[in-house]
Parts: C-alpha cells; sequence; structure tokens
C-alpha cells in the first residue's frame, strides 16, 4: 500500500513539473512560430537595428524601444538594487525585532500592489514633481525608472533577505573572533557567502522591470524615437506591444509578436550571463 501511494505521488508530481516545462514548450512555440516569420518578411537588421516604427507605411524598426527598455531597466536597476541589498541587509542584521513585523508587512505590501496602482502614483506624484524640479514638459523615462525601482524593491529585498539569513552564523562569529567589525564582518564575509541568492533576487527584479507595461505606458511618455535623455519620453518593447496589439493586423501583428521575440531573447540572455556568472563565482570559491 505504502508502495503504491509512494508511486502515485511521484507520477502526480512528474504531472506538475512536466506542465509547467509543457507551458513554456507552448509559450516558445507560439513566439517563435508566429514572429519569426515577420523577421524574415522584414528583414533581421530592418526589425532590429531600424529606428522608425510606421504600422502605416509598413516600417517596422524596433531599435528604438530595445534602447528605451534597455535604459529604463539600467535606470531601475541602478536605483533600486542598492536600496534592496541595503534593506535586506538592515533587516537580517539590523532590524530591532519590534519594528521587524511592521517593515515585513509593508514589504509584502509593496509586492501586492497591482502595476496599475503604481503607474497611476507615479503619474500623480513623479511626474508633476519632475516637471517642477527640472522644468520639462509630459512625461519622462526618469520618472519611469524611479516607479521601476519602487516596484523592483520587494523582490531583491525578498529574495536577498533570505539569501543573507541561510548563511551559517559560523561565517559571522569567525570573522568577529578573527577582531572584524559588525560590519565589516556582514560585507566582507556574510555578503559574499550569500552572492548567489543576492544575484537571484537581482535577476528577478530585472525580470519584473523588462516585463513591466502598465505602470511604464503610464509615466514614460511613450514616444516611439530613439531615447534623447532622462527628461525625454520613450517608449520600451512590452508597451510597444500592449498599445498597438489591440488593432494591429496582418504584418503589423506579426511585428508586434516578433517583438515579444525579441524581449523573450533578452531575458533569456540576462538569464543565462546571470548563471555563467554563478557558476563562475562557485568555481571560484571552490
Amino acid at each position: 500500500m505504502n508502495n503504491y501511494k509512494e508511486k502515485l505521488m511521484q507520477f502526480v508530481f512528474f504531472i506538475a513539473a512536466g506542465t509547467s516545462v509543457l507551458a513554456v514548450a507552448l509559450i516558445c512555440i507560439f513566439l517563435f512560430a508566429n514572429g519569426l516569420p515577420a523577421i524574415g518578411k522584414i528583414g533581421v537588421f530592418e526589425f532590429l537595428l531600424g529606428q522608425k516604427w510606421k504600422p502605416s507605411n509598413n516600417i517596422y524598426g524596433i531599435f528604438p524601444m530595445i534602447l528605451g527598455s534597455i535604459y529604463v531597466t539600467a535606470g531601475a536597476i541602478m536605483i533600486g538594487v542598492p536600496i534592496g541589498i541595503f534593506t535586506s541587509v538592515f533587516m537580517a542584521k539590523y532590524c530591532p525585532k519590534v519594528i521587524y513585523p511592521f517593515l515585513k508587512s509593508a514589504i509584502e505590501l509593496l509586492a501586492g500592489i497591482p502595476s496599475v496602482v503604481y503607474g497611476f502614483f507615479g503619474l500623480m506624484v513623479f511626474v508633476p514633481l519632475i516637471r517642477e524640479i527640472f522644468h520639462v514638459r509630459g512625461t519622462t523615462m526618469l520618472a519611469a525608472c524611479v516607479l521601476l525601482a519602487i516596484m523592483i524593491l520587494p523582490t531583491i529585498i525578498g529574495v536577498s533577505e533570505s539569501a543573507i539569513r541561510t548563511v551559517p552564523k559560523e561565517y559571522y562569529e569567525g570573522a568577529l573572533a578573527l577582531g572584524a567589525t559588525h560590519e565589516r564582518s556582514i560585507f566582507r564575509v556574510v555578503l559574499p557567502a550569500a552572492k548567489s541568492g543576492i544575484m537571484a533576487g537581482v535577476v528577478l527584479g530585472i525580470g519584473r522591470a523588462v516585463g513591466e507595461t502598465m505602470a511604464v505606458i503610464m509615466v514614460a511618455g511613450n514616444q516611439p524615437r530613439m531615447p534623447q535623455g532622462l527628461l525625454k519620453g520613450v517608449r520600451t518593447m512590452t508597451a510597444n506591444i500592449v498599445i498597438e496589439m489591440g488593432y494591429a493586423a496582418q504584418l503589423h501583428r506579426e511585428a508586434l509578436i516578433a517583438t515579444g521575440v525579441v524581449l523573450f531573447i533578452f531575458i533569456l540572455i540576462i538569464n543565462l550571463s546571470v548563471s555563467a556568472l554563478n557558476r563562475r563565482f562557485e568555481n571560484g570559491s571552490n
């Protein structure tokens, strides 16, 4: 009877794992089957390096959107990653027990806020504030960077804190025994030991920033042109897909799906790069 239950549960777990793999496979098949022919019709270089997006004239160049996604994501990372890591260090090593439950609940609540609420907040707060400070008109890339930095904080903080807490206490205590200060023990011993988990949190944050759509649409400006600076509008690949998919047809629709292919490959390259970096860290530590 026990063997029967064990085999049954093994089959259930196998089905669950197979469903996940099948979902990824179906998404890949759909994207590449519908997107690659469009790239072939438009031309690889014209599609990837073209600087004009004019569907009415059958001109489909997504290079401005590629740069827009890279710039907005990079800005969010530069702002959000240091704040997220420092916050996770505070919560794991400095935060008083009385404050911790409230801080943890606030961060979890931050993760549960819908994207459209973030976008509305950015539109009503960040956009007017940037206009007043820098004397610019319209929505800007800077507003999108700041808003995305806030949105990726819960992911980075949660994963990084868990990684820091999994480091054996002997590492920290050994550093103190050798004469290191509390801060030096954390930043020279604990954080390097937790770097794989921290990198995982950063990658998840990057994925959230790259794939975010609604909030970016509301604060970034959405001009399909080459990025001209932090205080100018920009359109990302995700925003381009969402804005035009509702009325797109034929080659226009296929070009938007092809944009999804580029976005998928973009995220895949990021994940593979970080995986290779983690393996290098592990080999170096060994």
